[in-house]
């Protein structure tokens, strides 16, 4: 059974009745963010019952020390870890001296919201204290969108049965550590404690990294909402420093605390100007103040949901779902910071570490194009632009020369920090989505400036990767890339996964393309860059040998390309054949007896259907997905929107609209019995792409943009807008009609189902 406990609202995640088994879960789905730091949905008073507690500061890392039994050369030597930062959030309390903790509470009325239109957490509930004390609370926090160090907390008790004295005490702690570690380092070092007036400061930097902060906060009191000038007693630990606000409260008055806290960090500003610029924060905030502050986020998040929102009429979870989706990726990544990428669990976890997969490009990308300023993609592919020098190292590091680069399949700074062997050394596919992400960029956006300027030299490095990764087989008499594991992550170490060299193949054909037009139409950048990379038309031709005499397996009898040498030599069983039981397999099986099954934990020889369909016929598409999803257990994130966007072009909607629902709601309805972990952020783009490009048909053929529309039996209709080349385009779709409305640009012509439409912005075109 999944859980089914987040109550359907178009634009709420909400939680109602307490119930400490779902706290870690909740912990995630009601995390927060700003793209510049997040926050785990921790409890702001004390919780003695199990926690995970986590908050994290966009770009900081540590690079623990990589932990095998038998290392390897070319291991990596560390696993970037993404840190649980000091805790700014808490606001202990006591009431008659009693702690308030819903572990030890009877808690009633319990309400959890995350407001995704607004972008706040909010909770209430009514709590019997250990001493009879009845007391009601509310709170509401978030993080600023447009004070991005600095989030806000509205914390309001009212003592409901008997006059009480109150105590906040809000608090920064620095002792915190990481639940995921190698070797139970200590990652960070306190600098400094200080306090003023009612400011507080705790400075501290990483090891190894020395990435610098300062956590600050400062508190306002409240009763019955007229402000006091309650005298704090502070305490300092060696790692924390409290404040402490107490006042007699009478029964059914209450008592509220404003906190405003957050960091500043070295990557914004001089190590020693980090107090001087939280204090100027706290200025801004403190003048601004809780109420004006929220309503800035308001009319900051209406501004993002104006040109990312998608709506669906007629069913309530679906719309809830990708809402989620999209509120997630814009609290995770917003675009304003080039150095920054998309982590797979964003700000709701450590799991993984890194901040940097494929997911960004194959999946990431389609999204932020789509839906913010082209700048913002143009950001995305200059990160890796940044890190070329890193990859080529990477490449060297595994033996290949002569500019050879391979991406890492998870960094931080360019380097390769994921150290399993079969990932870090196999998983090479990942140099495609580089490339493809390139070519995909100019397809939708048309600005080739990117091309010469930077992209032909990754380009470049990717293609002498795959050119000397393949061997000549002479008993194929055919090149062939050995040793891999594709996007199936449930296959190590095999040979000739079809996706890895379909996309070796092509990442050649288009580098050698690319190369051609840049020496006709940008001589000067063709100069430099063959200059620069030492490139000569020998070298080309060995690598376009690669590229024309590539081998595909492939079985006669089922008329379909092989995932990989020795597929069928698998006991075909289908994935309908296992039993709730054994699911998911990879938390109930050993990894021997997965290696060994047919199953396919994400979509894999169809991931290369999916991204390069053109080149195939429907026949071909249809033939490839009814063999290869009955085998598919989806237990990667990035596997049903896939599945789901293929299903709606062969017009299979059942189909199409259950991966959509698995998809969205990955995580609201915990499929892959992981959510406590965190939220799985980069496929939540691939939810997007399951409405635009499955339900919505969006393609881009021949710089035209067009759609071939379809819609679920169980919706009454839903729309969708789109950024492409400084042109909006808002969709509409119901069971009766299609509608296509330009907000914004000049004239445009799309193509949809077939047939040309020209659209401005004075009429409406039904088609």
């Amino acid at each position: 059974m999944n859980q089914d406990y987040i109550i359907p609202n178009n634009w709420s995640i909400i939680e109602e009745g307490f119930n400490t088994d779902r706290v870690k879960s909740s912990e995630s789905l009601f995390s927060i963010g700003n793209g510049a730091m997040g926050q785990r949905a921790n409890f702001e008073e004390y919780y003695s019952g199990p926690t995970f507690q986590g908050s994290y500061i966009a770009g900081v890392y540590y690079p623990d020390k990589t932990k095998v039994g038998w290392w390897k050369k070319g291991y990596p030597e560390y696993f970037a870890k993404v840190l649980n930062a000091p805790n700014w959030i808490g606001i202990n309390v006591q009431v008659n001296g009693e702690n308030l903790d819903l572990f030890t509470c009877k808690v009633d009325n319990f309400k959890r919201e995350l407001n995704m239109q607004e972008g706040w957490l909010s909770r209430t509930f009514t709590a019997t204290l250990k001493n009879n004390v009845v007391v009601t609370v509310k709170t509401k926090r978030f993080l600023s969108l447009t004070l991005d160090e600095v989030g806000a907390i509205n914390y309001t008790i009212t003592p409901v049965n008997v006059d009480a004295t109150i105590t906040y005490s809000p608090y920064l702690d620095a002792g915190i550590t990481n639940e995921d570690t190698n070797w139970d380092d200590k990652f960070w070092e306190i600098t400094s404690i200080n306090s003023k007036d009612n400011k507080a400061f705790i400075e501290a930097h990483t090891l190894k990294t020395e990435f610098n902060t300062c956590t600050f906060m400062e508190s306002e009191c409240f009763l019955n909402d007229k402000k006091t000038d309650i005298t704090p007693k502070i305490e300092k630990l060696e790692n924390k420093i409290t404040y402490n606000y107490t006042a007699d409260v009478d029964a059914k008055s209450s008592f509220t605390i404003h906190k405003f806290a957050g960091y500043t960090v070295d990557r914004n500003h001089p190590k020693d100007k980090l107090i001087s610029a939280a204090t100027k924060a706290l200025e801004k905030a403190t003048s601004t103040g809780f109420n004006a502050l929220l309503e800035a986020q308001k009319n900051a998040w209406a501004t993002i949901w104006e040109t990312s929102d998608i709506t669906i009429n007629g069913d309530v979870k679906a719309q809830q779902g990708i809402r989620f989706n999209i509120f997630q990726l814009n609290q995770t990544y917003l675009g304003t910071d080039a150095q920054l990428n998309i982590g797979p669990k964003g700000f709701t976890g450590e799991k993984y570490g890194g901040s940097t997969y494929w997911d960004t490009e194959a999946y990431c990308l389609p999204f932020y194009m789509a839906t913010k300023d082209q700048n913002v993609g143009r950001n995305l592919l200059a990160y890796r632009y940044n890190h070329l020098e890193k990859a080529i190292e990477n490449a060297e590091k595994l033996d290949f020369s002569n500019g050879a680069a391979l991406y890492p399949m998870v960094t931080m700074n360019g380097e390769e920090c994921h150290n399993e062997w079969e990932i870090t050394f196999e998983e090479i596919h990942r140099n495609g989505a580089i490339a493809f992400a390139i070519y995909n960029y100019y397809r939708y956006t048309g600005d080739y400036s990117y091309i010469p300027e930077k992209g032909l030299e990754v380009l470049i490095g990717i293609a002498r990767f795959w050119h000397q990764r393949a061997t000549f087989s002479t008993k194929q008499n055919k090149y062939v890339i050995l040793g891999v594991t594709g996007p199936n992550e449930y296959e190590n170490n095999i040979n000739n996964n079809w996706y890895t060299n379909y996309m070796a193949q092509w990442c050649i054909n288009y580098t050698v393309e690319t190369i051609a037009n840049i020496k006709e139409n940008y001589a000067s950048d063709y100069d430099r860059i063959m200059s620069k990379v030492n490139l000569n038309s020998d070298e080309i031709k060995k690598w376009k040998d690669v590229a024309d005499n590539m081998y595909f397996p492939f079985s006669e009898e089922h008329n379909v390309f092989l995932q990989q040498d020795g597929f069928l030599d698998k006991e075909l069983t289908p994935a309908s054949s296992l039993k709730n039981s054994q699911r998911p397999i990879n938390q109930k099986w050993s990894w021997d007896r997965i290696l060994r099954s047919p199953y396919i934990k994400q979509a894999d020889t169809l991931q290369g259907f999916y991204l390069f369909e053109d080149n195939f016929t429907i026949e071909e598409i249809e033939r490839h997905f009814d063999f290869y999803e009955p085998f598919t257990v989806h237990e990667s994130s990035l596997s049903p929107c896939v599945h789901s966007i293929l299903a709606a072009k062969l017009d299979r909607m059942d189909q199409a609209y259950s991966f959509y629902l698995r998809t969205s709601r990955l995580d609201l309805d915990d499929y892959n019995k992981e959510v406590e972990e965190g939220l799985h952020i980069t496929s939540m783009a691939g939810t997007w792409m399951s409405i635009i490009e499955g339900f919505g048909g969006m393609r881009v053929r021949n710089n035209t943009l067009s759609f071939s529309p379809k819609i679920p039996k169980e919706w009454d209709g839903y729309s969708f807008k789109v950024n492409f080349r400084n042109h909006t385009i808002k969709v509409s779709v119901t069971q009766n009609k299609n509608t296509f409305e330009l907000l914004k640009g000049e004239e445009l012509t799309l193509m949809v189902n077939g047939k040309s439409i020209t659209i401005n912005q004075n009429n409406l075109i039904t088609a």
